[in-house]
């Protein structure tokens, strides 16, 4: 039985987090259900140029991540009725990357405005594994008490925060977004090489 991840995709600014983790989970081999908020679509044309019509769906989202699209399968976010908003679905866990406060706030109310926010909501009250990525800086009291809420219902809030000790000051792009996705993979149990795992040793990324 197909048992996929479900990868959502809000209106934060931080696509190439959500195509890092996405391009990753295939990699892998995994099944992947992607969900792509309406806000997340403003923010991917304005980010990468990239459009998703759930009309050419196939197309667009592989003409985004540059790939076949192996097990992928897609839902528009409008679609209430659509598998990932019951949670008879099966389905390993859920990410949702990057992660708007906006969506943080419906997901720990429970709001269910969308399909991203139903399936995220479904994920945590079946206990699966459930990824928050947040990406925001500063954050105002109200984001805070939504992510401890998130986190008090069994998410793992996980910040769009790199660590620089596998590549150092002169670290690309390309490197700071994988070390998140690598982290993301981490919290799902994924096996990936997207960064280079601190061993203990001082110095060990120039040797």
């Amino acid at each position: 039985m197909r048992e996929p991840w479900i990868v959502g995709v809000s209106g934060a600014s931080g696509t190439p987090y959500a195509k890092a983790v996405l391009t990753a989970l295939l990699d892998a081999g995994e099944s992947v259900d992607l969900v792509i908020s309406r806000a997340a679509r403003l923010t991917l044309l304005d980010e990468t140029g990239a459009t998703v019509r759930d009309a050419h769906w196939k197309d667009d989202v592989g003409a985004w991540l540059g790939r076949d699209l192996g097990d992928l399968a897609y839902w528009p976010a409008g679609d209430l009725a659509a598998g990932p908003s019951s949670g008879s679905y099966p389905a390993r866990g859920m990410v949702v990357v990057p992660a708007s406060t906006a969506a943080c706030a419906g997901i720990a109310v429970g709001l269910s405005k969308d399909l991203l926010q139903r399936a995220a909501e479904v994920s945590l009250k079946e206990r699966r594994r459930t990824v928050v990525v947040p990406r925001e800086t500063p954050v105002t009291r109200s984001h805070l008490e939504h992510l401890i809420g998130l986190h008090d219902a069994g998410a793992v809030v996980l910040p769009a925060s790199p660590g620089f000790y596998g590549s150092g000051a002169g670290a690309t792009a390309r490197q700071l977004v994988d070390f998140v996705a690598g982290k993301v993979l981490d919290a799902l149990g994924v096996p990936h090489t997207l960064f280079r795992r601190w061993t203990g040793e001082l110095g060990e990324r120039n040797a």
